[in-house]
């Protein structure tokens, strides 16, 4: 029977099995899906074990995104991108890498929340990875002004940069801070930084939000986030969560390795935590 999992470490909260093993039964797949708590700084190695062992394809989550990048032999333009990846497929001596982040995050607002992104106004906070893995998806909608907001201003100044140097972006993307966006109002902005993580808040400056726009978090189960919180402060009508994004990820993913593209609003609708 073909093998996947997800490596993690802390890996005990993932949904992934649950997400995999629910895309298999409703398409008629026969797999394993496991979790795989990788020992710190021995990726690598976990990896050839899985390999040997018969393993097909590997998700990979927090801290291992990079490790995956380094590890594999062909990388997507997603996963060279983000310098990250989130997916692996071994195919032989050669293992593929995917960055499938940010199309499920673009998915999940376009096609599930019915927001286009198409000529809007997008703000992206943070700039680390989940950051470097949602710009290129985001770009391909062809928003109207794509801004990255960091603390640290030099980061996000020079993420864009970086983009920009591989001819990857127009003039549309920005990088800069916080305090950059006092006289700004966004259609769209998404918090990809870790702040909701431990009830906390980016400084990002209420006027940034608009009444008719979306404020979506990346993180997903936690309810209310203190950014969402904010949002809702603001009278931003469309709030949501990561969960959307989670599992259109997994979706892609699924797709990769099996051919079949599993429908996700079942899911969804099952790891949905209300916004309360």
């Amino acid at each position: 029977m073909d093998r996947y999992a997800v490596i993690g470490n802390p890996i005990q909260h993932s949904k992934s099995p649950l997400i995999h093993q629910a895309f298999a039964q409703a398409s008629g797949q026969t797999l394993t899906y496991e979790k795989i708590e990788g020992p710190l700084g021995q990726f690598a190695a976990t990896a050839d074990r899985f390999r040997a062992e018969g393993g097909r394809g590997l998700n990979v989550t927090v801290p291992f995104k990079t490790d995956a990048c380094a590890y594999a032999t062909d990388l997507a333009e997603s996963a060279r991108a983000a310098g990250a990846a989130n997916a692996l497929k071994f195919e032989g001596n050669r293992c593929l890498a995917q960055n499938f982040d940010g199309i499920g995050l673009v998915r999940d607002i376009v096609h599930n929340l019915g927001r286009p992104v198409q000529g809007q106004r997008v703000l992206l906070l943070g700039a680390g990875g989940a950051t470097r893995g949602a710009i290129l998806p985001l770009l391909a909608e062809q928003p109207a002004r794509l801004f990255v907001a960091n603390r640290t201003v030099d980061k996000a100044v020079e993420l864009a940069r970086f983009f920009h140097d591989q001819g990857a972006a127009s003039r549309v993307l920005e990088g800069g801070g916080y305090a950059d966006l006092s006289n700004d109002a966004f259609d769209i902005v998404i918090n990809a930084t870790s702040a909701s993580l431990s009830a906390d808040l980016p400084p990002l400056p209420i006027t940034a939000l608009k009444a008719d726009g979306l404020a979506y978090d990346m993180v997903y189960g936690k309810g209310l986030t203190p950014f969402l919180q904010l949002a809702r402060q603001a009278q931003v009508q469309h709030l949501a969560d990561g969960v959307g994004m989670l599992v259109e990820q997994a979706a892609e993913a699924f797709a990769w390795w099996r051919g079949v593209r599993p429908d996700t609003q079942s899911v969804i609708r099952q790891l949905t935590v209300p916004l309360v």
